[in-house]
């Protein structure tokens, strides 16, 4: 009996380190991208623009870690984790806060569809 308590209790220790350097890690991105946004400039120079971007960054990191902040799957979080990376290196590399727009054909019907519901609302 004594063995099982011992390995449970391992598996036990290892899940809380394994969710506190988790922890560490969404932490360490939900800081960074403040740094990030404190250091922001827009691409067209202009201060309206910046300003507006910064506010942007700030409040799409806010509800996202809000939104996703009682995740308790590991693989749900390390791909939110492995989106939030993408997002502020394409952002870095790009130069735009905003997600990376999908480009669709625009003869395809998908194209339509969305023509047709950005045009009724």
């Amino acid at each position: 009996m004594f063995p099982q308590v011992v390995r449970s209790d391992l598996a036990y220790r290892t899940r809380l380190e394994m969710t506190t350097a988790t922890r560490q890690e969404v932490l360490s991105l939900y800081r960074r991208i403040f740094r990030l946004a404190r250091r922001w400039h827009a691409a067209s120079g202009q201060m309206e623009d910046t300003i507006r971007e910064k506010q942007y960054i700030i409040n799409e990191a806010r509800t996202l870690f809000q939104k996703n902040k009682n995740l308790t799957d590991s693989e749900l979080i390390k791909q939110c984790i492995d989106e939030c990376t993408a997002r502020i290196e394409i952002g870095l590399h790009y130069q735009i806060p905003y997600p990376r727009p999908v480009s669709l054909n625009p003869i395809s019907k998908c194209w339509y569809l969305i023509h047709y519901i950005t045009q009724t609302w």
